[in-house]
């Protein structure tokens, strides 16, 4: 759904840097763009790397 704000082990901020590795994960490895980014934690790691994007998918249903 939405990326968490904080990591839920260690509780670093990790939100607002999840744009930016949208976007250069598309040219760049992975690995590369994590470390860049200053997350050096597995748990921090495992929050971007396992995030699925279902926003678009839920508002295909209405209301009932």
């Amino acid at each position: 759904m939405i990326i968490p704000i904080r990591c839920m082990s260690c509780g670093k901020p990790i939100a607002h840097l999840y744009e930016e590795f949208i976007e250069r994960s598309k040219s760049e490895p992975k690995k590369k763009v994590l470390d860049d980014l200053g997350l050096d934690r597995y748990c921090c790691r495992a929050v971007f790397m396992g995030h699925v994007e279902l926003i678009d998918t839920i508002m295909q249903f209405k209301k009932s």
